[in-house]
């Protein structure tokens, strides 16, 4: 059950994997059987549509790129195993992915429309369930590869960043790569969301649903609480917010000594992340160069924006 208006745009996990555009998709919308003229709900790594009870996600061309069609496959898989452990997310509408004129296309029932927007203290009890549950046992998840993006991301940027910055992002992404090896967790590893922000929590009529399970991995428990501190740090979220969040959960991960490892992992992927926009976006790029001073100071205070 996806919501008609929220749908995390992830970033494709290689660059040469053609981008969608929104004729191509419904052109391979109409081709599975619906109604070109369904409403776009969104256009990013895939492409996701409204048509009545239905949700539909076109992913990108799988032509020479088996692992998006394996994505595909592993989130529908996520979705029914999320179901029978009674986890309250999204619900398939096909048990298997098709493939249309060589796209992954997923249906997906339709949430009701949100009661109220999603608050961190709402994610904290789909956390707990998720964090109880062992692997699943007809598939495997992957790890959370939070900084296997960054060679990538700072390639696209080009000459558009000073070489210099590029560089000292690399050497964090390897310190901390190392670091986070040997990190002992203070919770039992097993499945996580992988991208636990109250953006991706829908409030309905029955309560809190976890949505966008593209991230789900086998990893430390860490990463999924990781997030909302560093929110809480950088991105403006209100102390008491995260508060609500860890009075929820049960456990704040900054009493933890490996979170400052995690954080800085995270903080490095970020700041590379935006580092792919600095060629065709100004703002893009003085965001970029603010964030890699505020490292380069190591000023943990210095507020991150959106651009």
């Amino acid at each position: 059950m996806l919501t008609g208006r929220r749908f995390v745009k992830v970033a494709c996990e290689d660059a040469k994997i053609a981008p969608m555009d929104e004729m191509r998709a419904r052109e391979v919308l109409t081709a599975a059987g619906f109604s070109a003229a369904a409403e776009l709900l969104a256009l990013g790594e895939n492409a996701v549509f409204a048509a009545g009870d239905l949700v539909i996600k076109v992913g990108r061309d799988a032509t020479g790129h088996p692992e998006l069609r394996a994505r595909a496959e592993r989130e529908v898989a996520l979705a029914d195993w999320l179901a029978a452990s009674g986890v309250p997310a999204v619900r398939a509408a096909e048990r298997e992915p098709r493939l249309v004129e060589g796209h992954p296309v997923t249906l997906w029932h339709r949430l009701p429309d949100a009661v109220r927007p999603a608050e961190p203290r709402d994610l904290a009890p789909l956390l707990t369930l998720v964090h109880a549950l062992p692997a699943p046992t007809a598939f495997t998840l992957p790890r959370r590869e939070l900084l296997g993006g960054v060679e990538r991301w700072l390639t696209l940027a080009g000459d558009a960043i000073d070489p210099a910055d590029a560089d000292y992002l690399r050497e964090r992404r390897d310190g901390f790569a190392a670091a986070a090896a040997s990190l002992v967790p203070h919770l039992p590893p097993g499945p996580i969301h992988g991208d636990a922000l109250p953006r991706n929590v829908h409030v309905g009529p029955d309560g809190p649903v976890l949505v966008d399970l593209e991230t789900f991995s086998a990893d430390l428990r860490e990463h999924d609480l990781v997030v909302l501190a560093l929110s809480r740090d950088r991105y403006g979220l209100a102390p008491a917010a995260y508060d609500a969040f860890t009075t929820a959960y049960g456990w704040d991960v900054r009493e933890w000594e490996g979170c400052a490892v995690l954080r800085g992992a995270r903080e490095t992927a970020s700041c590379a992340w935006v580092s792919q926009h600095a060629p065709a976006n100004p703002k893009a790029l003085a965001e970029f160069r603010r964030r890699v001073a505020s490292l380069r100071e190591d000023d943990p205070e210095v507020r991150w924006y959106p651009f």
